[in-house]
């Protein structure tokens, strides 16, 4: 099981994220470190356990008031042997590709940020990409042909519950076992609702690849030696070129 710390960014701070209510967000309050510069938080989860990946929501990207490209830029720097995992809400596949060039991360394309389904897909083979298939409280979100048809799946996919992000409602279990029933091989990773051991226990033998988790890091219900158990587990496969 591969445990994958999120860190959400606006205005150039970490902030909380809670069942997806953006304009709510206020900066993070951590158990690990003071404060909510990104790079002084993504230093204190790597003080609490040996992270291999790192993902990143641009939430003003995303709601098309700014970016943190700078930010991100630094933390690629400092963090070098991080795999890091960017969503910006990014549609526009001349980008995606610039991105690409400059290996500025791993896209994540997200499919609420989609209403065509072949502009999706185009966005998924500008470059390495990961696939997320979100859902709000009213259920999937963007192209309906993209959470219906695995085939169009690159080879990891993240089932997003924006509902249960930092809700403590524990992970979308229905879901995620809808979505490893169809997928293929391909690697299903569940965000939104993990709370502790537990969870990642029953995720793991549900089949789930890895996990995306921040609150129950921040508040100390996944410690160290918790986390350390878990990532040595985990068997980690480069993506496809």
């Amino acid at each position: 099981m591969e445990v994958i710390p999120v860190l959400d960014l606006m205005g150039g701070q970490v902030v909380h994220a809670r069942r997806g209510e953006r304009d709510a967000y206020r900066p993070i309050q951590s158990s690990l470190v003071a404060g909510a510069d990104p790079l002084a938080i993504v230093a204190a989860l790597l003080g609490l356990a040996p992270f291999r990946t790192l993902y990143i929501a641009d939430l003003d990207a995303i709601r098309r008031r700014g970016s943190h490209d700078a930010v991100i830029d630094g933390l690629r720097a400092a963090f070098r042997d991080l795999e890091i995992w960017v969503d910006r809400g990014e549609t526009d596949i001349l980008a995606l590709r610039r991105r690409a060039a400059r290996a500025a991360g791993v896209s994540v394309i997200g499919s609420e940020s989609f209403s065509d389904v072949f502009a999706l897909k185009r966005a998924l083979a500008a470059g390495p990409s990961v696939l997320s298939l979100d859902h709000d409280a009213s259920g999937r979100m963007g192209p309906p042909e993209i959470h219906d048809s695995a085939k169009l799946w690159p080879d990891r996919v993240i089932v997003m519950t924006l509902a249960r992000v930092g809700a403590g409602a524990g992970p979308d279990v229905e879901r995620l076992t809808e979505v490893l029933a169809r997928a293929e091989g391909r690697k299903v990773y569940a965000a939104g609702g993990v709370r502790d051991a537990s969870d990642l226990d029953a995720l793991t033998d549900l089949g789930v690849a890895g996990v995306l988790a921040a609150s129950a890091l921040h508040d100390g219900r996944l410690d160290g030696p918790t986390l350390s158990r878990a990532l040595a587990a985990s068997r980690r496969t480069p993506p496809r070129p």
